[in-house]
């Protein structure tokens, strides 16, 4: 198991923060899946991780917005710098 410093924690919540930022300013129109997929997509650009419970819990917040757009955007509460192969 990797052990990271509080500074690359902080660092990876930080990428990670920024793909679900990105991922909710996504159109509201879009399907949950797309939202997924931008996330995914974010998250992979930003070389970071989340669990899948995380994953799909920022998932179904983004996509709450539709219905209540002042609910505001989810905050990660975990993630993990990916580790190289």
């Amino acid at each position: 198991m990797n052990s990271y410093t509080d500074e690359e924690l902080q660092a990876a919540r930080d990428a990670a923060q920024a793909a679900v930022d990105t991922a909710t300013s996504w159109d509201y129109s879009a399907s949950d899946a797309k939202i997924a997929d931008k996330l995914q997509e974010g998250l992979d650009a930003a070389g970071v991780t989340v669990d899948t419970p995380e994953f799909e819990r920022l998932v179904r917040e983004i996509t709450a917005l539709k219905d209540d757009e002042d609910a505001g955007t989810p905050t990660v509460e975990a993630a993990l710098p990916k580790t190289q192969a």
